[in-house]
């Protein structure tokens, strides 16, 4: 399953990836394009450090029972800059999806898809560089507008430039909604009954929370070995 060099230039000039965006945004294909359903898989990060740590979790897609997790630690080689989040992140959750032994039939990925003002989130960066089906979960609005819905399970339009790029979702009773979009081969509507589906008793679905947890604790794993070093290294 190559990664087109491409989609992550080595040239980190604006232009360079404004053209990588365009690249991403001109493959992406929003219809479903995927079979049964079997197993949901969830990507999110952490930081410690200079470094990137990126962790997919594999879901069975009925149980949401846990089947398989990786990690993957790259460092951090470009700045955090709002829209591009795709050249900071991207390349590690990459090599996480690499290591797996068992693909997901869809993957979610904390961050944005097509709700990006130049149709190209990291979800659909992913999605499109990986040739698999995605879709983005974020906590706030990147860009667009939408009447916030009331009700636990009631989801509304996303709206950008007059057309629909996501889901505002509210999941649960005392919690804001999350936004939900289709990254790449999902479309809008099999997007927002896929994460309904994986919604249990907290706010993110399943595959996105648990990914969270699990690099988080990896994250602070690193970060007592590395304390733990730094007193033995001072005796």
């Amino acid at each position: 399953m190559p990664v087109l060099p491409d989609y992550f230039p080595a040239d980190t000039s604006r232009e360079s990836l404004l053209a990588a965006q365009k690249l991403v945004s001109e493959q992406v294909i929003i219809r479903d394009d995927f079979g049964e359903l079997h197993l949901i898989g969830g990507a999110d990060q952490a930081f410690i450090d200079e470094r990137i740590i990126s962790c997919i979790v594999v879901l069975d897609h009925i149980s949401l029972e846990l089947k398989e997790y990786v990690f993957s630690i790259q460092a951090v080689n470009y700045p955090y800059i709002p829209t591009f989040l795709s050249f900071r992140e991207g390349p590690s959750i990459v090599s996480a999806f690499k290591k797996l032994k068992t693909k997901p039939d869809i993957l979610m990925v904390d961050g944005a898809g097509i709700n990006h003002p130049r149709s190209a989130g990291i979800a659909t960066h992913i999605g499109v560089a990986l040739d698999v089906p995605t879709i983005g979960i974020t906590k706030k609005i990147l860009c667009g507008s939408g009447e916030e819905p009331s009700c636990v399970g009631e989801a509304t339009p996303l709206i950008y430039e007059g057309r629909d790029v996501g889901w505002l979702l509210k999941s649960q009773k005392r919690s804001r909604p999350i936004v939900v979009a289709p990254g790449h081969l999902v479309s809008l509507k099999s997007s927002l009954s896929i994460v309904k589906a994986c919604i249990r008793s907290h706010k993110l679905p399943e595959p996105i929370r648990l990914a969270h947890n699990y690099v988080s604790e990896f994250k602070r794993n690193i970060g007592i070995q590395n304390k733990y070093m730094s007193c033995q290294d001072s005796e």
